[in-house]
């Protein structure tokens, strides 16, 4: 069967999978992969070699969105694992997200750790645009949470020193995510954390903006109030993580935007008593609102919570970013 009616194929087959990637919240809506380095024409540059889809064979869906959908596809050369972002151009056009998407790929391309997920490569045609992507195995952070339910100590620290570290490395890059949330964390082989989506992130040599983005419930009160802000709105939703990582739901969920975005504001959060006095320390050092009141990165990593309970274990030939 040629790729071509394998994606067609692909895309009208039964089941409705869980997205790989979401612009909603509350949706809110084989074989193990080999590494980069046995990828051959894809490691070396990642935007060298023209792919076509006749180079891949499609195999099962893995999400669908709004402008496309993602399926798990073998590089037919070295049978290389990865997953294809198909977007559908007229509804990129049709959105006017034709910068984002531009600058998702333009950062992605060129960031390279073990925490972030990778942007192989890219091609098109008249019809789609194709993002080669990292493939992770065991998919959203959001999921688990789903499945499973709060996370405990270890895994919950474990995933801040692992985000605190790549976002550090953004952040030495001046690239500000300004998205994190559970759904644009992907979980590789061994439950190592990925940062995907870099729609919403911005390369800033100044690491200075101002433009409202990203989720309510993750939104920082600069970012709710329309001010300039900087690389400091990531401090806030890793806050804001590890305390929907503990208790199941992000701190300043309401009934509505408006309560939300006025709990946000007050930085009105409230700490159930399941919650480790550690983990609350943390938190509340990251929710401040005042940005340069906010626990650095470094910090974090530092943070005694985080040392007692990280099991974070790093792939040979990396180092902390920090």
């Amino acid at each position: 069967m040629d790729p071509g009616r394998q994606l067609q194929r692909a895309q009208q087959g039964p089941g409705s999978p869980s997205p790989v990637s979401s612009s909603t919240r509350r949706r809110r809506s084989s074989r193990v992969p080999r590494g980069p380095a046995e990828l051959g024409l894809l490691s070396s540059c990642p935007l060298r070699k023209r792919f076509t889809i006749d180079d891949f064979e499609i195999g099962r869906p893995l999400g669908k969105g709004k402008f496309g959908n993602v399926y798990l596809a073998r590089l037919k050369k070295n049978r290389f694992i990865v997953a294809l972002k198909v977007l559908f151009k007229s509804q990129i056009e049709k959105a006017g997200l034709e910068h984002q998407l531009r600058r998702e790929v333009e950062i992605q391309a060129h960031l390279r750790h073990p925490n972030i997920l990778r942007l192989y490569n890219y091609f098109y045609d008249s019809r789609r645009i194709y993002l080669i992507l990292e493939f992770a195995p065991r998919g959203e952070l959001y999921n688990l949470l789903q499945r499973s339910g709060p996370l405990d100590e270890q895994h919950t620290a474990t995933i801040m020193e692992e985000l605190a570290d790549a976002l550090t490395y953004c952040h030495n890059n001046k690239v500000i995510h300004r998205d994190i949330k559970p759904e644009n964390l992907l979980l590789g082989l061994m439950g190592e954390v990925k940062i995907a989506d870099f729609g919403w992130s911005v390369h800033a040599p100044s690491l200075r903006r101002q433009t409202m983005c990203g989720t309510l419930d993750y939104l920082p009160p600069e970012i709710v109030e329309g001010r300039t802000y900087d690389e400091k709105v990531d401090l806030w939703c890793v806050g804001v993580l590890c305390y929907e990582l503990l208790v199941g739901r992000p701190p300043f969920e309401s009934p509505s935007q408006s309560e939300t975005q006025r709990r946000i504001l007050k930085v009105d959060v409230t700490f159930p008593p399941s919650m480790p006095e550690g983990a609350q320390d943390l938190v509340s050092k990251l929710l401040r609102y005042q940005p340069s009141e906010r626990l650095p990165l470094a910090q974090v990593l530092e943070h005694p919570w985080v040392k007692a309970h990280s099991r974070r274990v790093l792939p040979p030939g990396f180092q902390k970013a920090s």
